[in-house]
């Protein structure tokens, strides 16, 4: 069984890396320091990061034997919250500490009837999708992060002080 004890913290295109396995996670899982999982291909791996390290879907990281194998989020069950005062949702959501990916006008969770039923008591419109589920990293995650969008859902969370031809208007 081959390990993975590592994540590349280099951007993607940084360098040519060649992608040799993909290993597709539920957020749940991704979230998780020690875990057993299975390759696209089927092949067995343990996953053995640091206690506190997120994978997100596009990361990269190294296996035992010199593999770069790319991490994917699986689609799941999620509820897709649309509403005109999405910082009110967002506060009774965090209140109850639950992950919430924040996207360009909506909200999205994992399914829950409770959470689902106080959302539309809040007048929310939810509606159910099956999605990747990147919920923000928090206030705690380390270092000072913000989002981008590149891939129009859930988007990267990274560290500022990186080179790239944005401008950041905090």
């Amino acid at each position: 069984m081959i390990e993975i004890r590592a994540k590349l913290k280099i951007p993607r295109s940084a360098y040519k890396v060649e992608v040799k396995g993909r290993l597709e996670l539920p957020f749940d899982s991704r979230q998780k320091s020690r875990l057993r999982a299975r390759l696209a291909s089927g092949e067995e791996v343990a996953v053995l990061l640091p206690r506190g390290e997120i994978l997100r879907g596009g990361d990269l990281v190294t296996a035992s034997d010199g593999r770069v194998i790319e991490i994917v989020s699986r689609p799941e069950k999620l509820l897709h919250v649309e509403t005109r005062d999405l910082a009110k949702a967002a506060y009774h959501l965090g209140n109850r500490h639950v992950p919430v990916q924040i996207g360009e006008g909506f909200l999205r969770i994992a399914e829950d009837h409770v959470l689902e039923e106080m959302l539309r008591k809040l007048g929310a419109k939810v509606s159910h999708v099956e999605a990747p589920f990147e919920p923000e990293a928090g206030a705690y995650a380390g270092g000072h992060q913000h989002q981008h969008d590149e891939m129009g859902h859930g988007g990267k969370i990274h560290e500022f002080g990186h080179d790239h031809d944005h401008d950041h208007k905090h």
